[in-house]
């Protein structure tokens, strides 16, 4: 089994195991995938559902069954044809005492084996943190905690140790804290929080830990170990050392080696000190490991790919040695495919109307990293700063450079940085580094108002070159060596500092803040996409799709994920509105205005939930769902406020995760239940439900689309669990509810009985028709592996009425040849074909048609439809023949 033809992901935790997955293995056999992509399978903490919290990267996690029940899953896909990918997470581990790595550290401070496994400062400059750990775990601050007996001495029997707990989570006590032939028990008794005397005794020990206990708001400001984004509950681990890369891979090389697994997919490769050089020694590593793989899963080399958020003009670095992203570039592009650029301008508007923020996304995006770089980076932006001084002080020319210039020249800089970092190894920036660098200078001077000649100008060319990786990175000295040793080792810790900092940065800044704040139309607010790029012309997507092509063929393409905002058909539905925005517009302003708003509840989180009540209405839903209330709608109602109370926290406006606002919460859920709960409510919950089911059909034609080219495409197509029927989930957790495998199994089962795709309006609504799509297109992968792998992709011209609506390309490879045929703006236009009447949908292409080049006139053979086709001797072939019981066509010609 060599590379994937098209791969499905599925998330593990204890309530759907390996042995859930193995059930499924039949199923995506069937359906056509070629390898089942799994979330992390190495242990994470006790009830994780996404297994990013790893605490044990040695051992399979017995929550999903262990490595037996892995080793059967593998057994039972390759019976099937499938083979496995696991997603690892090389970054960052559970900051939790159940880790073992770090709770030696937490019990042995710096000196403890694994102090370097961690990226953990023990030099702080704070005095309270030198050779100690910040541990921000209390509810409330330290003294208040110590007041109120949130932390308190325990005994454990069974390892006969005593523990410290704090909130029902264990910490190790350091020995040497402990009076030597003290009995344990007589210690709980004289450290007794709840007597004056006992708490004194108690602070006491706790001021001779290796790690310091505060308050959970102190991390922002304090923390000194490297976190994963934000989030205080992972700690960052140095995986470009040569130990720890080891103990962190050699259970997955293992599982390549005997054939268990044949990919990996690497989760956050930004936050690795050296991706490329990590990604250099993983291809070694995988390398060596398959030179012992069993004769029957013999492959040429593993499947690597990576999670990467591109910018808009921004390409994978050219040194990396994997296959490709995995798909979040192509969500995007495809998705501004299917957005009308005519509609920015008036929805842009209406949203001012709402807000009255005049300013362009680019200068709230700036806001917004602003505001992250002050209240959640912090501590990470002085540690950068104090980097950065100690540079400075290495040389005559720019010793005077004090640290209050550099953190506010440095912070415009990183405010204005436009993508999520710079690869400056491997001899330092690439092309694009330089490029990206650059920008991020001019615009840092005209944040500070630094004209040319002036001093922040000349700082700022300072830190662009320090900041360059031109200087070959040395270790930090640990005795007295040469100035030029010392700056080297300085200037290379600053480097990875920046590095380290940019994505988290980028990503809160622009994923879970600005995108929560501007909402013109939500279905371009997703994991991958930039607030400057609505929408994308047909030259532009192809120009995109060429180049991953050329680069990355065997790019992972996605149109849903784990990490997704809104579903694919959520987005797909809203993708409409871009064709209807002046209806849209007179037709919301009158529902915001409708929603009670209690003095608080914003016209901008009115519009915002709005749009999300129209995206998410389940497509089968009759309206008068609305008009007798049961535990399915209460439910859906449910998982809108869960969204809605996200969506809040994260903008930072009017609440948030760390000052949660409970009156302007509750006034937010109370328009929720006005919906639920109240005549009114459930008339103008009725209105906005016929609404989106008007809107629905419109919105499976753009979903067909996407499918379609997901599939098709150069690139291997990834469906995420369970989206194969319409996928109307919103922001996780909800994206990763359990699937109904049983009617998904049931509905394969009749469509692999139709000779053609079920075109009925009932197969529709239930999403039959999706589901189909996807099995034909992999199966003609199947039937055609290398025309899909490598072959060319060639656009093609149209012409006619409808010209500007019709998308074609022309794939071929030896004398295999594919034809791929989608529609563009005009979703509201082919409704027909989704409300069962597909000959008059087909009547808008009219003298519409499609120009082959010279040799491929057919025939051709619809693998949809199970129609032949024959271009005429011009070339031309109708697209009202080619789309008449679908949208969307897939031709194979008939001598491949």
């Amino acid at each position: 089994m060599n590379m994937p033809r098209a791969t499905a992901r599925l998330q593990l935790h204890a309530g759907f195991t390996f042995d859930d997955a193995r059930n499924c293995v039949d199923y995506y056999a069937d359906l056509g995938v070629s390898h089942l992509y799994l979330s992390p399978i190495t242990r994470a903490r006790a009830g994780s559902t996404h297994g990013y919290d790893v605490i044990d990267h040695g051992m399979v996690n017995p929550e999903l069954g262990g490595e037996s029940a892995l080793r059967n899953l593998a057994h039972a896909a390759r019976r099937r044809g499938l083979g496995l990918i696991a997603d690892i997470v090389p970054n960052h581990m559970a900051a939790h005492p159940a880790n073992g790595w770090w709770r030696d550290v937490l019990e042995h401070g710096a000196a403890s084996a694994h102090a370097r496994d961690f990226d953990i400062s023990w030099d702080a400059e704070d005095p309270a943190l030198r050779g100690k750990v910040l541990l921000p775990v209390l509810p409330e601050p330290y003294g208040v905690s110590l007041m109120q007996g949130a932390m308190r001495l325990q005994y454990n029997a069974g390892t006969d140790r005593v523990e410290l707990d704090v909130g029902g989570l264990r910490y190790p006590v350091a020995p040497e804290s402990i009076p030597r032939g003290l009995d344990p028990h007589t210690l709980l008794r004289r450290c007794d929080p709840a007597r004056t005397a006992g708490r004194e005794r108690l602070h006491r020990l706790l001021e001779c830990q290796h790690y310091r206990l505060a308050w959970w708001r102190c991390a922002a400001d304090q923390i000194n170990w490297r976190r994963f984004f934000e989030i205080s509950d992972l700690v960052g681990v140095r995986v470009e050392d040569d130990s720890v890369f080891d103990a962190v891979h050699a259970l997955v090389l293992r599982l390549y080696s005997e054939g268990i697994l044949d990919g990996l997919r690497i989760d956050h490769i930004d936050g690795l000190a050296a991706p490329g050089a990590y990604l250099r020694r993983l291809a070694r590593g995988l390398a060596e490991a398959g030179a012992s793989r069993p004769a029957s899963c013999t492959q040429t080399q593993a499947y690597l790919v990576a999670e990467k958020i591109l910018a808009p003009g921004e390409s994978p670095d050219p040194r990396w040695q994997f296959h490709g992203t995995t798909g979040y570039d192509f969500m995007d592009e495809v998705g501004a495919l299917l957005h009308d650029p005519d509609a920015e301008a008036p929805l842009r508007a209406f949203w001012q109307l709402l807000t009255g923020d005049l300013r362009t996304p680019q200068v709230q995006l700036e806001a917004a990293r602003v505001r992250m770089l002050e209240r959640h980076f912090a501590a990470e932006r002085q540690a950068l700063v104090r980097s950065l001084e100690r540079v400075a002080r290495l040389e005559r020319q720019t010793r005077d450079w004090s640290a209050a210039a550099i953190d506010r020249a440095m912070s415009a800089w990183l405010v204005a940085f436009p993508v999520y970092r710079s690869y400056a190894e491997d001899g330092g920036r690439s092309d694009g580094d330089r490029h990206w660098c650059d920008i991020a200078t001019q615009r840092a001077q005209a944040l500070l108002g630094a004209r040319s000649g002036t001093s922040d100008a000349a700082l700022l060319a300072q830190l662009n070159q320090w900041l360059s990786g031109s200087v070959t990175p040395a270790p930090i000295p640990a005795r007295a060596v040469s100035p030029q040793q010392q700056a080297r080792a300085e200037t290379a810790q600053a480097l990875r500092r920046c590095q380290q900092l940019t994505p988290p940065l980028a990503a809160k800044a622009l994923e879970d803040t600005l995108f929560y704040r501007y909402g013109p139309l939500l279905s371009r607010n997703e994991v991958g996409a930039s607030p400057g790029r609505f929408a994308l012309a047909p030259d532009a997507f192809h120009a995109l799709v060429q180049a991953r092509a050329d680069r990355h063929p065997y790019a992972m393409l996605a149109t849903a994920t784990h990490d997704h905002k809104r579903g694919e058909d959520v987005r797909a539905r809203l993708a409409v509105l871009s064709e209807m925005p002046d209806a849209w517009r007179k037709t919301a302003y009158r529902w915001i205005h409708a929603l009670p708003d209690g003095g608080l509840f914003s016209l901008a989180d009115r519009y915002m939930l709005t749009q999300t009540l129209v995206g998410a209405w389940p497509a089968d839903w009759p309206v008068d769902v609305v008009d007798e209330p049961d535990d399915a709608l209460g439910a859906w109602i449910e998982r809108v406020g869960q969204w809605q109370l996200k969506a809040l926290r994260e903008a930072k406006l009017h609440t948030s995760w760390t000052d949660p606002d409970s009156a302007y919460e509750a006034v937010a859920g109370n328009a929720l239940m006005h919906l639920r709960d109240t005549v009114p409510g459930r008339r103008l919950l009725t209105e906005m439900a016929d609404f989106a089911l008007t809107l629905a059909p419109a919105g499976m034609i753009n979903g067909l689309a996407q499918t379609l080219l997901r599939n098709t495409l150069p690139g291997i197509p990834d469906l995420y669990q369970g989206t194969e029927l319409w996928d109307d989930s919103l922001v996780d957790p909800d994206n990763r509810r359990p699937v109904d495998y049983p009617r998904r199994i049931a509905l394969l089962a009749r469509a692999r009985a139709e000779q053609s795709i079920p075109a009925r309006e009932a197969d529709w609504r239930s999403a039959a028709v999706k589901q189909t799509l996807i099995q034909r297109l992999l199966a003609a992968r199947q039937r055609q592996p290398a025309l899909f792998g490598v072959g060319t992709c060639v656009p093609l011209q149209i012409s006619g009425t409808q010209a500007r609506h019709a998308l074609a390309w022309l794939r071929q490879h030896d004398n295999a040849r594919a034809l791929i045929v989608a529609p563009r703006l005009c979703a509201l236009r082919l409704s027909g074909y989704a409300r069962g009447a597909p000959a008059a949908a087909a009547e808008f292409w009219a003298d519409t048609v499609l120009h082959l080049p010279t040799g491929s006139s057919g025939p051709w053979q619809d693998v949809l439809g199970g129609k032949d086709f024959k271009a005429g001797t011009n070339g031309a072939l109708r697209l009202a023949d080619v789309l008449g019981g679908l949208p969307v066509a897939l031709c194979l010609s008939v001598d491949a």
